[in-house]
């Protein structure tokens, strides 16, 4: 059952350990901790960037959040129902309220399939691809990222990258979601239309109300749209804060390493 009072995401005492292939034949499998016991809130409305370099446990994260993987042991809960603990039809459902943008806006798109196929997909998921208004609500969501409604009918083939990036962005929307996860989402972009892709996240937080888990190696690319950041270093939370105070006053080595890391580019 929903929970109204709830944060919209609780992350709670995260781990997630895998095990690697066996190095000799009588010896234990050796294992890795990508997370060790990570915990945050995410209140409807806001935006958490998640900071830490390729290996910190961040696409963990993400896929721990989006149901995309079993915690080895801790709780994913939205809006107080733990998502690992759901049945497949129940997860289903629930997914409405979840979408993820992806890092790559090139391998995330079927470049087979017309742009309206790409963007309606989640309602099909949904069982909602029979719906009269599928087509108009693919429109929609796609002028909303500054697209034209004849881009439907067009190939992901035809399109820059911020472009497709755009595409990824109105088929995470489509079904009117509550939180968007988006992992890495301008890394793959040119600078000049890195700027572009953030500012048009922050008008759809507003016109959507959507809430934004923002993940990134970048803290310039956080400090951009979130109020709050954590920064996660070897699976654990090392640091988290205002982007402003980890600017102005980075407590821990790593968020200081982070940081000469933006300011030397």
């Amino acid at each position: 059952m929903i929970d109204d009072t709830a944060p919209l995401l609780r992350v709670e005492d995260l781990v997630r350990t895998y095990t690697l292939p066996r190095e000799r034949l009588l010896q234990p499998p050796p294992a890795v901790q990508a997370l060790q016991g990570v915990s945050f809130t995410l209140q409807a409305g806001r935006s958490l960037g998640v900071v830490g370099e390729s290996g910190s446990g961040k696409s963990t994260l993400a896929r721990l959040v989006m149901a995309l993987d079993t915690p080895t042991s801790g709780r994913v809960l939205m809006q107080g129902r733990d998502l690992h603990a759901m049945n497949a039809p129940d997860l289903r459902r629930a997914r409405r309220d979840f979408q993820m943008v992806f890092q790559d806006p090139y391998g995330s798109l079927d470049p087979r399939q017309t742009v309206e196929h790409i963007v309606t997909e989640p309602l099909r998921a949904q069982r909602e691809a029979a719906s009269a208004d599928t087509r108009a609500r693919a429109a929609e969501v796609l002028d909303s990222v500054g697209l034209r409604i004849t881009d439907l009918d067009k190939y992901p083939h035809e399109f820059s990258g911020g472009q497709r990036q755009r595409i990824a962005i109105a088929r995470a929307l489509i079904t009117r979601p509550r939180l968007i996860v988006a992992d890495e989402p301008v890394s793959a972009l040119d600078v000049s239309v890195q700027a572009q892709v953030l500012n048009l996240m922050q008008d759809l937080q507003a016109q959507y109300s959507v809430t934004y888990l923002l993940i990134s190696h970048d803290l310039a690319v956080v400090h951009h749209l979130c109020e709050e950041v954590v920064v996660l270093w070897q699976g654990r939370i090392v640091e988290r804060g205002p982007p402003d105070r980890l600017f102005r006053d980075p407590q821990h080595p790593y968020t200081r390493t982070l940081l000469n890391a933006v300011l030397g580019a």
